[in-house]
């Protein structure tokens, strides 16, 4: 499964859990969290803390693997349309010439 946010990977708690027959309150125990990080986590509470969310993983028999992606980086340029690294060298090399002319 490809995890593009935290919701992904909420999504994939929970149908686990689900898969499993595990309750909120088990699962919470088990990973020594509690019940309403549990509930906010599934609900795509974005700022959880990622060693709680490997925990759980764990707890559940998933694991995360991280993968290069040559797409993204190319395509984060071309998305907003902006190459920031153009843009500051076309800055720097315009002080320069500025700096030139003085």
């Amino acid at each position: 499964m490809s995890i593009r946010s935290i919701r992904d990977v909420a999504a994939a708690v929970r149908g686990r859990r689900k898969e499993l027959e595990l309750s909120q309150a088990e699962l919470a125990r088990r990973a020594r969290v509690s019940r309403k990080w549990i509930s906010e986590f599934e609900a795509g509470k974005s700022t959880a803390e990622l060693g709680l969310v490997l925990r759980i993983l764990d707890e559940l028999g998933l694991q995360l693997e991280l993968n290069k992606n040559s797409e993204a980086v190319e395509g984060s340029r071309d998305r907003d349309g902006v190459d920031l690294d153009r843009l500051l060298n076309d800055l720097q090399a315009a002080e320069s010439a500025d700096a030139r002319d003085e």
